[in-house]
């Protein structure tokens, strides 16, 4: 039994693919799948896959996402909890960064610092610690060469 739409198309040599010559393979439709993205369905692309065409960038594997307090930031939480020496890595904060300006000494410890920082905590009269870097060691142990006797 036919169905609807091939009964509708009945005596019509086409069935309504336009040349009957096109219609095996991809023919009239101007290819199959994706192509034509970049040339004669451009347009349409661009409509219903915006996004798709194109370079956005790209992600760095490199990037660290350090969280950060300012000079006056932290002198609010030094007065806040009401002491003179402050571990930013115990509060959460990885480096300190120089915005605002320091009224009265602190000692803090950080692992990063900024030179402005540096400079107005010491103006102030407070000292910034910061740990030396420790030297990258490589998996294999070098061995001296002692001269034969």
């Amino acid at each position: 039994m036919a169905s609807k739409r091939v009964n509708r198309f009945r005596g019509s040599r086409t069935h309504g693919c336009g040349s009957h010559k096109k219609r095996r393979g991809a023919g009239s439709r101007g290819g199959r799948g994706m192509t034509g993205a970049k040339a004669h369905r451009f347009v349409k692309f661009l409509k219903e896959k915006p996004g798709h065409i194109g370079k956005y960038g790209f992600t760095s594997h490199v990037t660290q996402n350090l969280k950060t307090i300012n000079l006056c930031e932290m002198e609010r939480l030094a007065d806040r909890l009401g002491i003179k020496e402050i571990k930013l890595k115990e509060l959460g904060y990885d480096k300190l960064l120089g915005k605002g300006a320091l009224t009265k000494p602190l000692t803090v410890h950080t692992n990063l610092i900024s030179s402005k920082a540096r400079e107005k905590i010491e103006a102030a009269g407070g000292k910034a610690i910061v740990p030396e870097p420790k030297p990258e060691e490589s998996g294999t142990v070098k061995e001296e060469i002692q001269p034969d006797e």
